[in-house]
């Protein structure tokens, strides 16, 4: 069966919400400046307690309140709304809801997966309130890079491990990259499908990574459009836990790299790196107590 007989070519939102606060509105009112084509948004819910979900789909004819049930973390409930949506949509945005969408941002994201017939996903250039550009096309992580910008990347941000994982800022150009920020990523659902979507084991953080990965050892590009552009907001319900946020962080990179480094050779090798994110947490935590 192809691709045009599976899906349909409508497509659909998948917001990971979790009392989102007034952020939700702002996502949803830019949304609908970012494309002229019908959009429907799941609000994919992982236990609000502010209402903001339940309210934004009882006062919006194109939006859908899911409840989880639980938390499921990021890709969990990526998921769970993306199971929801018909065969009529093949292609699926899954964003944070503290996302604002420029005009046509999402048209843009279409438009260059025309180009690009390979193309798993579709990663805008984001914006960070103050108006930087944050790095969200990147270097797979290898343990090299990986353990230099870890070790360094606050102390040194100019080091050469991290100016070589964060490309985003030095190589702004419509490119394939090794894999694409989670906050707002427009995916061909096929793609998506053929590798059994997010690893629901990566609670939050680097089920990107993750999924970069393996979409590219399928035989999918990620594929950065900086010509469509977002504004994130910020972590607006990460910022209330961050202490729990940097521990789940940890967890997800130790997590990572474990999976892709199985066997009794590396067994050395990943103690020292567990050892080594957890004085890094608790050095990064100690103002928290």
């Amino acid at each position: 069966m192809t691709e045009a007989e599976r899906y349909g070519d409508g497509v659909a939102v998948v917001a990971v919400t979790y009392s989102p606060g007034e952020t939700l509105d702002r996502f949803l009112d830019t949304l609908a400046k970012a494309t002229s084509r019908p959009v429907t948004v799941v609000l994919a819910d992982n236990g609000s307690t502010d209402g903001e979900p339940e309210r934004a789909a009882a006062e919006r004819d194109n939006v859908r309140f899911l409840a989880t049930g639980e938390n499921l973390g990021y890709g969990g409930a990526a998921n769970r709304g993306v199971a929801e949506l018909g065969n009529d949509v093949g292609w699926v945005v899954v964003a944070n809801p503290d996302i604002e969408w420029l005009p046509d941002s999402l048209d843009e994201l279409l438009e260059a997966a025309s180009r690009w017939p390979r193309g798993g996903a579709f990663g805008p250039l984001i914006k960070e309130p103050d108006g930087r550009t944050y790095p969200s096309a990147r270097l797979l992580p290898s343990l090299g890079k990986g353990i230099g910008h870890g070790a360094l990347g606050k102390l040194w941000p100019g080091n050469p491990w991290s100016v070589a994982y964060k490309q985003s800022d030095t190589d702004v150009r419509e490119r394939a990259a090794g894999w694409l920020s989670g906050s707002c990523l427009l995916l061909r659902r096929t793609a998506f499908d053929s590798v059994d979507g997010f690893d629901p084991r990566y609670f939050m953080y680097f089920e990107d990574v993750d999924l970069g990965d393996r979409l590219g050892k399928a035989g999918w590009q990620n594929v950065y459009v900086p010509s469509s552009q977002v504004v994130h907001l910020g972590g607006h319900a990460t910022q209330r836990a961050s202490a729990k946020m940097l521990a789940a962080h940890h967890a997800s990179a130790y997590q990572y790299l474990a999976d892709r480094h199985r066997g009794p050779q590396w067994a050395p090798v990943l103690a020292a790196i567990k050892a080594g994110l957890a004085l890094r947490l608790k050095l990064e935590t100690r103002g928290d107590r």
